[in-house]
């Protein structure tokens, strides 16, 4: 409850700030206020003396979760102030609206009460669709925010609908209720119903295979900003809470369930790694390799007990590496009208600290030691392995290696070339990118020395 009344009095008080024209420090109170919300997370004193109907409950899963979520968002409001240089006045709009997406996503995974997570949900939502068409004067931009609200919508309906059967089968909203309910005999069918229902409209949220067709055309149309939330905060967010409720109901679960999310696993990495071997895009590859992470994150739901610090690792290796990414990609294409691998030429020379950075955070995404996202996929596939899943780690190992192509293809880009074919590409002059990537890039490699940093927080 903390965190939530911090970060909604942040957004408020962002807004304030424009109506009286100190937008120069709008960026630096929000990182302060931040630091703030991060405080009043680990706080075990409420500031406000409610527990709110106990439809938010903080618990170490929550609660590191939640510190994650305020993390990343400091690295992406930190990019703001350069990235919306041209768009001054609506600067305030835009960091308010990334605080309402964290907003949404504690709510997503702190709730105790289904009607908090469908709130949080569509506080996420809502604010992304608006982030995503951001550009009014840019087709791809209206089509990207058309879509995600189209898609995004679709699956809403799907969770609401479920949530709806979920009470009817348990007569309540609170995620313990319907947890004891799910154990009980004589439990009405549509709860499981309900359930999957709700697993189906995350899953969209995650892009996992087969509702992954929006994520490359909306990554690719909306802001690189966006596309840098979405691609990060977003999709943990959404691996979060669906893990959540499924360590909940696992006992209402059907024994196929479990069938369907270990085809899923392998279908949803198969795809994304395939299909961004042919992509000439650095958005768009990126998209279809966030489709392969979000399967092999949908690993710890087929070993729910033991994995809730294997998928905060996980999540924390991946979105780090994901933020020093995108601030290299910023620096790079911020002037382009399209973020094309091909603009990388040449990096490693005109650039040498952000072209080592990249290198290092699709490294790290593709799994090589001894960077953190190499033990984020060894402790899954060691769960998995424990659990007899065999010939999933055998495909995961495969998936990682075919990983290593496109991220090669990248890396060999930026440090092959001929002088001519770098001269005339300019770079960003903004200092907060740099700061910003090799900050993300730091963390990464140090929660890949000393892993039981995150191991030992859940």
């Amino acid at each position: 409850m903390n965190t939530l009344i911090v970060l909604a009095g942040l957004a408020v008080v962002i807004l304030l700030l424009e109506i009286i024209n100190f937008r120069k420090g709008i960026v630096p109170f929000t990182i302060l206020g931040l630091g703030g919300a991060i405080a009043a997370t680990l706080c075990p004193n409420p500031i406000v003396k409610t527990d709110l109907f106990n439809m938010i409950q903080l618990n170490s899963f929550g609660q590191w979760f939640s510190i994650l979520f305020i993390g990343l968002t400091m690295g992406i409001v930190a990019l703001g102030n350069d990235f919306y240089k041209n768009r001054s006045s609506k600067l305030s709009d835009f960091i308010s609206l990334k605080i309402f997406v964290l907003i949404g996503a504690v709510c997503m995974v702190a709730f105790e009460h289904m009607v908090m997570f469908f709130i949080g949900l569509e506080i996420l939502s809502i604010s992304l669709y608006v982030l995503a068409a951001s550009v009014p004067d840019k087709i791809k931009s209206n089509e990207a925010g058309m879509k995600y609200f189209l898609m995004g919508s679709f699956a809403s309906g799907f969770v609401l609908f479920g949530i709806a059967l979920m009470y009817g089968a348990t007569a309540s909203f609170y995620l313990g209720e319907i947890a004891t309910a799910a154990t009980l005999p004589g439990t009405p069918a549509w709860l499981a119903i309900g359930f999957t229902m709700v697993a189906i409209g995350m899953l969209f949220k995650i892009a996992a295979f087969p509702f992954h067709f929006w994520a490359p055309d909306v990554y690719q149309g909306s802001p690189l900003l966006t596309t840098t939330t979405m691609s990060t905060l977003a999709k943990v967010a959404a691996v979060s809470s669906l893990f959540k409720l499924s360590f909940a109901l696992q006992a209402s679960m059907p024994e196929i369930y479990t069938q369907i999310i270990y085809v899923l696993i392998i279908c949803t990495m198969f795809v994304g790694n395939i299909v961004a071997l042919k992509q000439n895009n650095i958005k768009r590859l990126l998209a279809y390799s966030g489709i392969s992470h979000a399967g092999f994150m949908m690993f710890t739901l087929l070993s729910l007990q033991k994995s809730g610090a294997e998928l905060l690792y996980y999540a924390t290796a991946y979105a780090t590496a994901g933020i020093a990414a995108f601030s290299v990609i910023i620096y790079v294409t911020e002037n382009k009208k399209e973020e094309l691998i091909l603009h990388f030429r040449g990096l490693g020379k005109r650039s040498p600290l952000m072209a080592f950075v990249l290198s290092l955070a699709l490294l790290s995404m593709g799994g090589i030691p001894i960077l953190s996202g190499f033990f984020a996929k060894f402790f899954l596939f060691k769960t998995a392995l424990s659990n007899g899943y065999v010939t999933l780690v055998i495909l995961g190992v495969i998936n990682s290696i075919i990983s290593i192509y496109y991220y090669f293809k990248v890396i060999m880009t930026m440090y092959t070339f001929k002088n001519e074919e770098h001269q005339n590409i300019e770079l960003s002059k903004s200092v907060i990118y740099p700061i910003v990537a090799v900050v993300f890039i730091i963390i990464n490699i140090i929660i890949g020395l000393c892993p039981s940093m995150i191991l030992n927080l859940i």
